[in-house]
């Protein structure tokens, strides 16, 4: 039978303490809030035990964050999509942020099994004032255990709606964008990392996260196939192609931590989940 689950995640700020609320219908689950930085900043870390999706699987996802609030969200493995035979996984998540919250939405990468038929989609709604730092990380096949990605497609989409869209269908046989120097060029892991505010970014600010951006991936092994641009007047984006998922996530993590450092005047703070 498929599964068909649910997850509502509201934060709110509370006499100076960033608090998380949820509810659900199916297997989601937030686990327990921790506060590593402080009452600031609530971490989440967002669970679904079945450890994968398979045809006809659903996930809706739904995070709200008030005025004052800071969440920060991640998972405790990847997103897994298995192989279909016919109906689609999809995974869909909705995020609304009200003037002066922020969010940090960092989800460990998706992997596309071979013949999966899978749909990623993302939304971001951001009322001036509001900030996110997020990340979206794809994997296709597992080329290290010998599992390439033969068969299948995934559809991920990624928007603002009216300010910023990314769309696109991959498809294990469309060797042309899987192979092409002008498409992914026989690479593997995809992943992007943004910056997504409710209002125009000043100028300045814009020119120092790039900046920094440009200045870790130059340093970094995978510098010939990252970069660092900005779309839109609201949104600054690290895109990066990569053979495997780790070094990938490597450099997102580096240009994660200077971007927050740069825009928030936080300090590092991987959440615990990542080391154990």
């Amino acid at each position: 039978m498929p599964w068909h689950a649910r997850l509502a995640l509201d934060y709110s700020a509370e006499q100076q303490r960033s608090v998380a609320r949820f509810r659900h219908d199916g297997p989601l689950r937030i686990l327990q809030s921790l506060y590593p930085e402080g009452d600031a900043i609530c971490h989440n870390v967002l669970v679904h035990p079945p450890g994968g999706l398979v045809g006809g699987d659903t996930l809706d996802i739904a995070i709200t964050g008030t005025a004052g609030s800071h969440g920060l969200i991640t998972t405790p493995g990847a997103t897994r999509f298995y192989r279909s035979e016919g109906e689609a996984a999809v995974q869909r998540t909705q995020i609304t942020l009200a003037a002066d919250a922020r969010l940090e939405w960092l989800p460990l990468e998706a992997l596309c099994y071979s013949g999966c038929q899978a749909e990623n989609r993302l939304r971001m709604e951001l009322a001036p004032g509001a900030e996110l730092l997020g990340w979206d990380v794809t994997a296709l096949g597992l080329p290290n255990a010998g599992l390439p990605f033969e068969r299948g497609s995934l559809l991920q989409h990624i928007e603002v709606p009216g300010t910023w869209l990314e769309r696109g269908r991959l498809d294990a046989t469309d060797h042309r964008l899987l192979q092409s120097p002008i498409g992914l060029a026989g690479q593997r892991c995809l992943a992007s990392l943004f910056f997504v505010a409710g209002a125009p970014i000043s100028k300045a600010r814009r020119a120092t996260l790039l900046d920094s951006a440009r200045a870790l991936a130059d340093a970094h092994p995978l510098a010939m196939s990252a970069g660092a641009t900005a779309p839109h007047a609201e949104v600054v984006v690290l895109r990066v192609l990569a053979p495997v998922v780790e070094p990938a996530m490597q450099l997102l993590r580096q240009v994660w931590q200077a971007w927050r450092a740069e825009l928030w005047q936080l300090r590092s703070a991987t959440p615990r989940i990542w080391s154990m």
